[in-house]
C-alpha cells in the first residue's frame, strides 16, 4: 500500500511540473515579441548586432525534461530504501521466543526431579524440540548477519539463549551418567549373557546376548540419547563427547579397582614388587582381562551406542578411546612383568598371563572398531610375546638352579633330594601346560633360528631324534633337564661314604622321578626313557642286596664247617658271633636310612628276607644242635628266624632308635 501511494504522488508532482513548464514557454513568447518591437528602430542601426540574447534566455526543453526524470527517480529510490529498512527489521516474535526459551531453562534448573525438562503429551512443544528451532533460528541470523548487521543484536540475543540451553543440557547430561546409584554394589559392573572368550557356546536357553547398564534404566537410556543428539546437532559435540568420555573412564576404571581389586601400575612400581605382592597383582590382572573382555568392553560399546544412536562415528570413537586406554594399562602391565627378574617360581604365573592373552587376542576383532584394532592386536600381540619369551627364559633357568647347587652335604638316610622333589614338582606342575609351552618355545625357536648371528639354544641330545626336536622344541629342553638332573643325582651319590646307602640314594630318587612322570611326563619322555630308568632302578637294587647282604650270607656259608666229618666249635662259635655283630650293625644303621616309597620299602624288605631268612634258618637248623642247650646257646644264638623277620620290618624306618626284635629262647 505504502508503495502505490508513492507512486500515485510521484506521478501528481510530475504532471504539476509539466504544466508549469508549458506555462513559462508561454510567457516567453510574449515578452519575445515585445522586445522584437523595442529593438527593431536599433537593428535598423546597427545590422552587425547579433540578436543572441534572447535565444539564449530560451529553455532547452530537453534538458528540463531530463532533470525532472532524475529527480523523479531519486524521490522512488528514497521510497524503496525507506521500504526495505521496514522489511530488514526483525519480527518482535523471535525475541519473545528466545525469552520464552530462556524463562524455560530457568524454570528448568530451579526445579527437582526426573520430570523437569520432558513435557507430557499433547503439552507445549518439549525442550528438545525448542533447542532445534533456537538453533536453526541462530544459524539463520548468522547467515542473514554477514550482509545486514541489522540482525547482530538478535544473533547475540538468540546465541546467548542457546548457550544456556547447552549449558543445562551439559549439566543434564552430566547428572545422569553420574546417577549409578541405582546399581547393586555387589552386582558386576554388567551384566552379560553371552558365550565366554574360551569358546563355550554351551550357555543355557535362558542366556541372551542383552546387557543390564548398571544404574541406567531404559528411560535414562533414552533421555542421555536425547540430549546427546541435542548437543551435537547445536554444534556442542566436542563438549558432549568430553563429558561422556571423561565420566565413562572414570566409572570404568573405579569399577576395576572396587570390584576386581585391579589399580594402575606403573612400570617401575612393578618392576620393584616382590613376588608375594607381584603373584596376587597377577592373578588380579587376569580376572580383570577375562572381566573387561568378557563383560565390561561389550558393555561399554552397548551403551556408547544407546546414547549416540544416530551417530555412529561417534560412537565408536569414544568407545574405542574408552576401552583403548583400559586395555593399555592391562598390556602395560603384562610387559612390566615380562622385564620382571627371571625366576623359576614365576613360570606358572607368567603361562596364566600368556594364555589369558592369547585366547582374547582372537576376539579383539569384536570389539573394536576396524579403524583402531590392528594397532590394538599388535600391541597385544607385541605383549604376548614378551609373555612367551620371558616363559621360555624361565624355564631353561631351571638348567642353572641344578648346576648352581654346590652342596656337598649328603641328605641324611639317603632320602629323596630336596632339588630332586624340587625338579619333578615342577615338571609335573609345567606338564599340565604342556600345549602352552610347545606353543612359546615353538615360536622362541623360531625366533632363534630367524636369528643367524646368535648361537642355538637348543641343542639337541644323542637320545633325541632329530625330527621329534623340531616338532617340540619344549621336549628337547625337558629331556635335558632331566638328564641333567639324572648327573647330578649320580654327583651326590659320591657323598656317602656307605657304599650300600649310596645305592639307597640311587633307588629312592629314582623311584621318585618314575613314580612322578608316569602319568604326566611319560607321554613326552617316552616308553624307552622309562624302560631304561626302571632297568637302572633294578640294578641299583642289586648291587646294595649284594654289598649289604652278601657279608652276611657269608657267614651263614657251610663253607669251613666240616673238617673230617667233624664240625669245628670255635669257628662255628665264630660264625655266629660274626652274624651277630654283622646284622645288628646292618639293623641299626639302616633302621635310620630312609626309604619314603612304600613300595620300594616293601619291596626292599621282602628281597632282603627272601635271602636271609632261608639262609638263617637253614644254617640255624643245621649247627644250633653243637651248642650245649641253656647258656651256650643264648650265647652264641641270638636271633631265632622269626626275630630277623621282625628286625627286617624296621629296615628304612628313619628311626635310628629301633629296638631290636624279640628273640627266642
Amino acid at each position: 500500500m505504502q508503495r502505490e501511494k508513492g507512486e500515485e504522488e510521484m506521478q501528481r508532482k510530475k504532471e504539476e511540473e509539466e504544466m508549469q513548464r508549458a506555462k513559462d514557454e508561454e510567457k516567453g513568447e510574449e515578452e519575445k515579441k515585445e522586445d522584437e518591437e523595442e529593438k527593431k528602430d536599433d537593428e535598423k542601426k546597427d545590422d552587425n548586432v547579433d540578436v543572441i540574447t534572447d535565444s539564449a534566455e530560451k529553455p532547452d526543453a530537453d534538458q528540463v525534461e531530463a532533470d525532472g526524470d532524475a529527480k523523479a527517480e531519486t524521490e522512488e529510490a528514497d521510497v524503496v530504501e525507506e521500504e526495505v529498512k521496514v522489511a530488514l527489521e526483525v519480527p518482535d516474535c523471535v525475541d519473545n521466543f528466545a525469552s520464552l526459551v530462556e524463562a524455560k531453562i530457568v524454570n528448568y534448573e530451579f526445579s527437582e526431579g526426573a520430570e523437569k525438562w520432558r513435557q507430557a503429551e499433547g503439552a507445549e512443544p518439549p525442550f528438545f524440540e525448542n533447542v532445534d528451532r533456537l538453533y536453526k533460528l541462530a544459524n539463520a541470523l548468522s547467515y542473514l548477519s554477514r550482509s545486514e548487521p541489522n540482525y547482530a543484536d538478535s544473533l547475540n540475543r538468540v546465541g546467548s539463549v542457546l548457550h544456556k540451553a547447552m549449558l543445562f543440557t551439559e549439566g543434564e547430561f552430566k547428572s545422569i551418567l553420574e546417577d549409578i546409584t541405582t546399581a547393586d554394589p555387589n552386582s558386576d559392573a554388567y551384566k552379560v549373557k553371552q558365550d565366554s572368550v574360551e569358546g563355550s557356546a554351551n550357555e543355557t536357553e535362558s542366556s541372551s546376548n542383552e546387557l543390564e547398564f548398571p544404574g541406567y534404566t531404559a528411560e535414562q537410556i533414552s533421555n542421555l540419547s536425547k540430549l546427546a543428539h541435542a548437543m551435537i546437532s547445536a554444534g556442542y559435540d566436542t563438549e558432549c563427547c568430553q563429558i561422556y568420555f571423561i565420566l565413562r573412564r572414570n566409572i570404568f576404571e573405579e569399577s576395576l579397582i572396587r570390584k576386581l581389586g585391579f589399580e594402575k601400575s606403573s612400570i617401575d612400581e612393578v618392576l620393584k614388587m616382590n613376588w608375594e605382592t607381584l603373584g596376587r597383582e597377577i592373578g588380579t590382572w587376569i580376572t580383570t582381562f577375562k572381566q573387561c573382555a568378557k563383560v565390561n568392553f561389550p558393555g561399554e560399546l552397548k551403551l556408547a551406542q544407546s546414547v549416540f544412536t544416530n551417530h555412529k562415528l561417534i560412537s565408536d570413537s569414544l568407545y574405542a578411546n574408552l576401552s583403548k586406554g583400559v586395555l593399555m594399562q592391562l598390556l602395560n602391565f603384562a610387559e612390566a612383568v615380562a622385564m620382571t627378574k627371571r625366576s623359576a617360581e614365576k613360570l606358572f604365573k607368567v603361562l596364566d598371563m600368556y594364555e589369558t592373552l592369547r585366547d582374547i587376542i582372537p576376539v579383539l576383532d569384536e570389539l573394536f572398531p576396524e579403524d583402531c584394532v590392528d594397532e590394538i592386536k599388535s600391541e597385544a600381540l607385541s605383549a604376548k610375546s614378551r609373555l612367551g619369551e620371558a616363559a621360555t627364559s624361565i624355564f631353561c633357568e631351571l638348567e642353572n638352579s641344578i648346576k648352581s647347587d654346590t652342596n656337598r652335604t649328603p641328605v641324611p638316610g639317603g632320602a629323596v633330594h630336596p632339588l630332586t622333589r624340587y625338579t619333578i614338582n615342577y615338571l609335573k606342575y609345567a606338564c599340565e601346560y604342556k600345549n602352552t609351552l610347545e606353543q612359546v618355545f615353538r615360536e622362541h625357536y623360531k625366533v632363534e633360528r630367524a636369528d643367524s648371528t646368535s648361537a642355538p639354544d637348543y641343542q639337541v641330545p644323542s637320545h633325541i631324534d632329530a625330527e621329534r626336536a623340531r616338532e617340540s622344541p619344549f621336549i628337547v629342553q625337558l629331556v635335558k633337564v632331566m638328564d641333567l638332573l639324572d648327573s647330578y643325582i649320580e654327583s651326590k651319590s659320591k657323598l656317602y661314604k656307605d657304599i650300600s646307602l649310596s645305592y639307597i640314594f640311587l633307588m629312592n630318587n629314582g623311584r621318585y622321578i618314575l613314580q612322578r612322570i608316569r602319568a604326566d611326563i611319560n607321554e613326552l619322555m617316552g616308553d624307552s626313557w622309562c624302560r631304561k630308568r626302571s632297568s637302572e632302578l633294578r640294578s641299583y637294587h642289586k648291587n646294595y642286596q649284594r654289598e649289604t647282604w652278601g657279608k652276611v650270607l657269608q657267614c651263614l656259608s657251610q663253607e669251613g664247617l666240616n673238617v673230617n666229618g667233624k664240625v669245628p666249635k670255635p669257628v662255628l662259635k665264630e660264625r655266629f658271633k660274626n652274624f651277630n655283630a654283622l646284622f645288628d650293625e646292618i639293623h641299626r644303621t639302616q633302621s635310620a636310612w630312609i626309604v619314603s616309597d612304600e613300595q620300594l620299602q616293601s619291596e626292599l624288605q621282602v628281597s632282603i628276607s627272601a635271602v636271609v631268612i632261608p639262609a638263617y634258618r637253614a644254617f640255624l637248623g643245621r649247627f644250633n644242635q653243637h651248642f650245649t642247650p641253656g647258656r651256650q646257646t643264648e650265647k652264641y644264638v641270638k636271633y631265632q628266624p622269626e626275630d630277623i623277620e621282625s628286625c627286617l620290618d624296621e629296615l628304612f624306618n628313619g628311626n635310628p632308635n629301633a629296638g631290636l626284635g624279640k628273640k627266642k629262647p
